[in-house]
């Protein structure tokens, strides 16, 4: 087993199930352990039905409050699997890379920002090929089944999953899963091969399908067993991936040989812990064109509003950026930053001051934002659609009607408003340049992962580097963007917008982005979790 060097880098120590190294084994000899593995019971919650975890996360510690957040492996439930070299380490265009197989203790820090006394902390399985791998590629059933609303990216990521099973690893038989979930059990399948999936990620959309909703876990994992399915390719937002993880769950009990992966798709960019999801960058670029519209149509025309409304059920990521890039945006509101219409300091009130001051305005809206405003102004209930989200109220339009409203009655001003929604055209897109390379690096990850014997976990890049991440890392809250941050701040230097803030939004901002306590006890509650400490030696 492993041991912790003085650094509190890991040396030895097998974590994972993968016996790709074959290092020896030892005892402590009486002497305290140095490693110790924690165990973390939780429920997986959300728009799928409540699963009691089977398998326990693993989380590993070392020395100088060291914390490896592992995922799990086909060896901790099936015993005495076989394993079988690379067929990478044959083939001709990776013979010139130098050390091209990930070291199996390789592991990436989730903060790279640290004082001198800081504890080593929270760290992430690296990922990318092994030297040994748990499937021949001639046993290879694999599957890919997208889920959710569409996105850019996802016809890139249905192409790099299909070309690096074939391409690197020699995998011919490869399914996708039509329309979402309910796919599995009441649809055919389509088969995948490179020349099917060659060009489509110039095409929008996705060529498999999706839907929302349609989620039956036993049906899903009754129908991968009958097909023979042995890797699993889940590709959809926290909603999917709660989902994906009960799959695995499922799989786990029944004690399948099934590699089950997750790979995070959110056009919002709400996905905590990786630093981008994809297809952000390209939401981000279209949106520009409209919002160079609203412009060109506000500056054309006299005391003129253009109006858009973008992308952000509950994150304001693409409105924050889109008005950061664009620089005409005089106001930007989002989920995340409350705000008001009448009295001072309001959004009238701004609005008929910059229209004083310029001649026209442009404001970006996200999808999410100002909600309660318009729950109480248009009395409406809590429905949600098939996946579980809150069906949200169009809070452009209905802004739009309340400035024209405002101005009509309360002001001698006549005012024009051009009112946008481009949102349809900007999850139809194509992935731009940036995206297509990110969604290559997210799909090769995932296939290494599979087939080095890694299940039950998710793929994305932490500070630039692709690792493989529990579900739960992904699916216990949403990433948002922080309103007492820089990013933000730089925003509202760049709109000059009042703050909209209060004291007490100040507070609750910092109370909510409290960095989590380092896992340093012996017993520790938080987020949901019950932790118990099991000592290795």
């Amino acid at each position: 087993m492993h041991s912790v060097s003085n650094s509190g880098s890991i040396v030895g120590f097998k974590v994972s199930g993968d016996n790709n190294s074959g290092r020896k084994t030892g005892n402590c000899n009486g002497r305290k352990p140095l490693v110790k593995v924690t165990h973390r019971s939780r429920v997986v919650m959300g728009s799928v039905p409540a699963v009691k975890v089977l398998g326990q996360p693993k989380v590993v510690r070392g020395d100088h409050g060291y914390v490896l957040e592992d995922v799990p492996h086909l060896t901790d439930y099936i015993s005495h699997l076989p394993t079988y070299p690379n067929p990478l380490q044959d083939h001709p265009a990776y013979a010139v890379v130098k050390q091209y197989f990930v070291d199996t203790d390789d592991t990436i820090a989730q903060k790279i920002v640290v004082h001198a006394n800081s504890p080593r902390g929270t760290h992430f399985r690296r990922a990318g090929p092994r030297q040994k791998v748990y499937f021949k590629s001639d046993d290879v059933h694999a599957c890919i089944v997208t889920c959710g609303g569409l996105c850019p990216g996802l016809n890139t990521v249905i192409r790099e999953i299909v070309g690096s099973l074939h391409d690197m690893y020699g995998v011919t038989r490869i399914e996708g899963i039509e329309g979402g979930y309910r796919g599995f059990y009441s649809r055919n399948t389509i088969s995948l091969t490179t020349k099917v999936v060659n060009g489509i990620h110039k095409r929008g959309g996705t060529i498999i399908g999706t839907s929302r909703g349609g989620y039956d876990n036993k049906k899903i994992v009754n129908s991968i067993e009958d097909r023979g399915i042995n890797q699993v390719y889940i590709i959809g937002g926290d909603g999917t991936q709660k989902g994906a993880s009960a799959i695995y769950e499922e799989v786990r009990r029944r004690g399948l040989n099934v590699a089950v992966v997750g790979i995070p798709k959110t056009i919002d960019n709400d996905i905590p812990v990786i630093d981008q999801s994809f297809g952000f960058d390209t939401a981000v670029e279209e949106a520009q064109r409209a919002i160079n519209a609203a412009h060109v149509e506000a500056e054309s025309n006299e005391n003129c509003i253009g109006l858009v409304k973008l992308m952000g059920r509950n994150s304001g990521f693409i409105a924050m950026h889109a008005t950061l890039a664009s620089r005409d945006v005089d106001c930007c509101l989002i989920p995340e930053s409350s705000f008001y219409l009448e009295g001072p300091g309001g959004l009238f009130e701004y609005i008929e001051k910059r229209i004083k001051e310029n001649g026209h305005m442009v404001i970006v809206v996200a999808e999410g934002a100002g909600q309660d405003l318009v729950a109480e102004s248009l009395r409406t209930n809590d429905d949600k659609d098939a996946s579980g989200n809150k069906l949200l109220n169009d809070v452009g339009l209905w802004l739009s009607q309340k400035i024209k409203g405002h101005f009509k009655k309360q002001t001698e001003m006549e005012i024009n408003l051009k009112y946008i929604d481009p949102t349809y055209m900007i999850r139809a897109v194509p992935s731009n340049a940036s995206d297509n390379v990110y969604c290559t690096l997210l799909a090769q990850s995932a296939v290494h992962g599979a087939m080095a014997g890694y299940t039950g976990f998710t793929v994305g890049p932490v500070h630039g580097r692709e690792c493989y991440l529990p579900f739960y890392r992904i699916t216990e809250k949403q990433n948002k963007v922080v309103i007492t941050d820089r990013m933000w701040a730089r925003m509202l230097s760049s709109t000059n917008q009042p703050s909209f803030l209060n004291t007490k939004d100040i507070i609750e901002s910092d109370m909510d982005e409290a960095p989590p306590t380092q896992l340093l006890d012996d017993r520790v509650v938080d987020n949901g979790f019950v932790t118990k400490e099991t000592t290795v030696y």
